[in-house]
């Protein structure tokens, strides 16, 4: 079988999916068998020149992770895409904005303003920000624009498949190389992970109680057999693709989301607000029980980090909007 021509970028993320491709352990083996890696800058030392003189459509398969949050993510989603023949949203970064889509909830003076001057450590009196173009003395310097708001991939670019995760688990990373490889490849756009609510796979024991009292992780022991909800700890479960083999449930953390939205979802967070309001303990008929229900809101501290965790950028929502 001839080789795959394979690519990996890391644009806005953590680098936490560079570490899942090696979370293969001894099966990454069997991905150089079958493919050459022409450019994951993270490994090896190829220039965006070098990339540039590749062959349009040359890489068989590019998985691109990390949200656009600056003009070189931008420059690089472009390239890539014109330079392969498959892209690949891999990761929840890529796929639905993740953590960095969170700065969405302000703007880039703002975040600029905290990093550069406000921060309680900067000595920074002559208010000095970064700009695109510095003209020194020994000739013009540039650096990538920071973008006012953060998006997606296919945001920007078309893209063919995805990868979701944060990070993608091995069993879901090594399905999609075989798929790859094997050219057995669903449609294009989907989602390459399996298409229930993680609630179907849970361990836990869900009695659909209803909640009286919304606790934070920290405020409660945890039940190990019960259900998250149950206990009235949020757990984006109802709201979340499943795949990831429920390793923060089995390690006693509810899901905060990072599979993204199931598929017959609009909104995760939108869709997790309608599951909550479900099990709320409460018949909003009277006014006593709509106070009820506004004080079990108030117990949730952080709504947007809570339902919006890694969908923000993908979301209705996408940002807020600051005057």
């Amino acid at each position: 079988m001839k080789k795959k021509n394979i690519a990996f970028y890391w644009a806005s993320s953590c680098g936490g999916c560079e570490v899942a491709v090696l979370d293969l352990e001894e099966k990454i083996l069997d991905v150089i068998e079958k493919a050459n890696i022409l450019f994951w800058p993270v490994a090896m030392d190829t220039k965006y020149e070098d990339v540039k003189k590749f062959k349009d459509r040359s890489i068989d398969v590019c998985f691109f992770n990390g949200a656009i949050r600056t003009s070189e993510n931008e420059e690089l989603a472009n390239l890539l895409r014109k330079k392969s023949k498959i892209l690949v949203a891999f990761g929840s970064c890529a796929h639905e904005g993740c953590i960095p889509a969170l700065a969405n909830l302000f703007n880039k003076k703002m975040i600029l303003d905290r990093a550069y001057i406000e921060t309680e450590t900067t000595d920074n009196k002559d208010y000095v920000l970064p700009e695109p173009v510095f003209k020194a003395k020994e000739g013009e310097i540039t650096i990538p624009e920071f973008y006012d708001t953060v998006k997606t991939l296919d945001q920007v670019v078309d893209v063919d498949y995805y990868i979701p995760g944060c990070p993608p688990t091995p069993n879901i990373l090594e399905d999609a190389f075989n798929k790859f490889f094997s050219g057995d490849l669903p449609p294009k756009g989907t989602v390459l992970a399996p298409i229930k609510a993680l609630c179907e796979d849970c361990p836990r024991d869900k009695k659909d109680k209803s909640i009286e009292t919304i606790y934070r992780t920290y405020e409660k022991t945890d039940e190990p057999e019960k259900c998250f909800l149950d206990q009235g700890i949020i757990c984006m479960g109802p709201a979340t693709r499943s795949g990831c083999e429920s390793q923060c449930i089995k390690g006693n953390m509810p899901c905060t989301g990072c599979f993204g939205k199931t598929p017959e979802a609009m909104d995760q967070g939108a869709k997790m607000i309608s599951a909550l309001t479900s099990v709320l303990a409460v018949n909003t008929e009277t006014e006593l029980n709509e106070q009820k229900v506004e004080e079990l809101i108030s117990m949730i501290k952080d709504p947007v980090g809570t339902f919006y965790r890694y969908s923000l950028a993908a979301s209705f929502i996408k940002r807020k909007v600051i005057k």
